[in-house]
Order: structure tokens, then sequence, then C-alpha cells
């Protein structure tokens, strides 16, 4: 469905004219603003990643719920409100329902960002890191519903891997269940957010980004309905070794356990207090691979525009 086609949606005039020119469009998540980074630098890094998009031939569409509208496209005051209200609610394709009909304001994770995405007619979008099974889900269940949505929403995601507080080999068996491709930018491993490995091979390693769209093209084609993975490690620079990275987690996730935090408000702790033991080390590699997953996302939606 196109934008034109859904009255659900607010678009903004400029992502509306590409999307009904078949430019290139990229979709961003508004959880990330809300309950991934502290304010300003929110704000800051929102701005940053819009118009790192537009840098490399592509449209940015940030997603969020305000006053019970689900936004496609922001702007500047709308990331502001985002960044600083804490009335913000950060909403699952769950909450999508209840947070509209009583017209709240929402952050979209990237599941209900995919979910709004594919209702626009957006097939590539950017984030930080997917979520996925965490660790001791065996007696928790805590799955996430990236990888459901992932499972049925026919939009390709960009991120630097699962989040490295995840168990990343379930997420990766779940992600087979689903019948969802994952797709290694040039490597032959998978990464793992703050680091460029994770100890798990690639299941696909494709070097350019023509071949990627291809990928997509014909994933799609042929009738698919699912997502794609295509995991950017971060870039060399600016990774966190795993070694050193894992020690902190795990003390987050004991900390974790200590203060019986569960549901969804486990991951947004989990990173705050990352940053806390890193001295903002983690903070600064979430913003490293956020921005060039942002150029990867923006060249892969124009490479892909360019097959239609």
């Amino acid at each position: 469905m196109s934008a034109g086609e859904s009255d659900v949606l607010v678009v903004t005039e400029e992502v509306r004219t590409a999307l009904t020119e078949g430019a290139p469009v990229v979709a961003l998540e508004s959880t990330i603003i809300s309950h991934g980074m502290p304010y300003p630098r929110n704000v800051e890094m929102a701005r940053e990643v819009e118009q790192i998009v537009r840098e490399h031939g592509a449209v940015p569409a940030t997603v969020a719920v305000l006053g019970g509208r689900p936004r496609i496209g922001l702007s500047a005051d709308d990331l502001e409100l985002l960044g600083s209200d804490p009335s913000v609610s950060k909403v699952s394709v769950r909450d999508l329902g209840v947070v509209v009909g009583t017209g709240r304001h929402g952050a979209t994770t990237v599941a209900s960002t995919m979910r709004l995405a594919a209702l626009a007619g957006i097939r590539v979008f950017v984030t930080g890191g997917l979520g996925g099974v965490h660790r001791g889900a065996e007696l928790s269940f805590d799955v996430s519903a990236d990888l459901t949505e992932l499972g049925r929403t026919p939009v390709c995601v960009v991120s630097a891997g699962v989040k490295s507080i995840l168990d990343i080999g379930l997420t990766l068996e779940v992600l087979e269940t689903e019948g969802v491709p994952v797709v290694v930018h040039g490597s032959d491993e998978f990464p793992s957010f703050y680091s460029r490995g994770s100890g798990f091979r690639a299941h696909h390693r494709l070097d350019t980004l023509p071949e990627i769209a291809a990928a997509l093209r014909a994933h799609w084609g042929l009738g698919l309905t699912s997502g794609v993975v295509v995991a950017n490690p971060i870039p060399a620079e600016d990774e966190i070794p795993a070694d050193e990275i894992g020690a902190v987690i795990e003390q987050a996730l004991r900390d974790l356990d200590e203060r019986r935090i569960t549901g969804s408000a486990a991951t947004p702790y989990l990173l705050g207090r990352i940053v806390e033991l890193t001295d903002g080390a983690s903070l600064t590699a979430n913003i490293a691979l956020v921005r060039d997953n942002a150029r990867v996302g923006a060249g892969l939606a124009r490479e892909y525009a360019a097959l239609a």
C-alpha cells in the first residue's frame, strides 16, 4: 500500500512526493530518540542521521505516533518533543492501536516502525541494533517482537546486528525459523552491535550495495513476504572489542536481575547502565554505528529504487 492509499498515516509532503515518484526513502525509528540516548544528544543525533540520509541521496522518514496519529516524517519540533517529553511511550506493534486510539504520543520500536513503514510503502529502514531473544528466554520467554515482525513484514532492516545484551545464537535461529534472510555487509561474521564480530558466521555475505539491492528485489519478486536483515558491522575504528564489552554486559545483566527489571523496560535499562559502566564509550560507539548504518541504508535505498 502506498502512502496515498492510507488515511491512517500522516505523511510529510517531502516523503509523499518521494514515494509517488519512486525516489529512495529511508525509514528511521524513534525509540532510539526517546528511550535510547540522553537529552539533548538524542535530538542532535536524530537530526544528524536525517542529514546523513539526505547527503547520501535519499529522503529520511522518521516514524512516530504524535497525538494519536502515526507520522511518517517529522519536523524539527516533533524531534524535540520525542527527545524531551517524558510522557512519550515506547510503542511496539501490540501498543499501536491503544496509543493511536487514546491520542497519545509514542516512539516506535523496530517492529512498529516496520509495520508503519510498510503501510507507507517504504522498503528500507535503518536502526541501531535489532531486538532478539533475551538471555534466559528459556525461562522468561522474552523474545522481541522485532523477530516476528521481520517474519511477516516486507521491509529491509539495516542494523549493526543484534544488540550484544541478547542471545545472538538463538536470535539467528529464530530468524531462520521465520524465513528471514540475514545478509552481512562486507564480513564473514555476524556483528554484535558494539563489536564487529560475534562468533557466529554470516548466513550470507554480500560486499556491495547493488548486490544487496538485487537480493531484495529477487526476494520480494518471488512472492516472499518476510523482511530482510542487513547487518552492517560497526566501523573498525569505532568498535569496542567483544571481550571488553562482554564483561560490562555481564555486570549490567547482574544489576538488572538485582533490580528485577523485566519486559520492555529491560533493554533501555541495560543500555543506560552500559553507558555508565563504560564512562560513555558505549554511547559514542552507538552514535558511530547509527551514522554508518544511515550511510549504508541511504545507499541501499538508492540502489533499490534504481531497480524499480
